[in-house]
């Protein structure tokens, strides 16, 4: 495949996750949240004796690491931040993996919405490939197009009558 087709592709799988998914709405959810668990953690645990979340940077890498389950996130010693981390793992993990889940799901039942919308996704998606089509895919596309408009011309004048 060529670069710049597979790169045309990238473009419009990106722009349909985009456009179709809750993916940068729960990523953006997910930073600021994560952000907001590691502020509150630090607080929790600042100046605390044998911690190791002693820095803004230790709490935001705790952060990741605790609702990622790769199960090396430091355990609090306060239990102020327990609470904090308990809570985190229980939103984040479920943040996280959820948006995962509604991101592969929504674009792959895209396809499944009601016929006409799924008719017109086509030929959007058709037109947006004009200069990646064959003749007999262009011809193809014509034919499709001009069945198309005598139907809805018809349709129009039994609809007039």
């Amino acid at each position: 495949m060529r670069p710049a087709k597979r790169n045309s592709r990238l473009r419009r799988f990106a722009r349909d996750v985009h456009a179709h998914t809750p993916f940068l709405k729960m990523l953006i959810l997910l930073g600021v949240l994560w952000i907001a668990f590691s502020t509150g953690m630090y607080a929790a645990e600042r100046g605390v004796e044998g911690t190791s979340i002693g820095s803004l940077g230790a709490a935001l890498y705790w952060g990741i690491a605790a609702f990622s389950t790769a199960g090396i996130a430091d355990t609090p010693r306060t239990g102020m931040g327990q609470l904090i981390g308990g809570i985190w793992i229980i939103v984040g993990s479920a943040i996280f993996f959820g948006t995962i889940v509604a991101t592969i799901t929504g674009y792959f039942m895209r396809p499944m919405q009601r016929p006409g919308k799924r008719i017109i996704d086509t030929i959007e998606y058709n037109l947006e490939q004009l200069e990646d089509l064959t003749l007999e895919e262009l011809d193809l596309l014509k034919e499709t197009v001009d069945t198309l408009i005598e139907h809805v011309e018809r349709l129009k004048r039994r609809h007039a009558e």
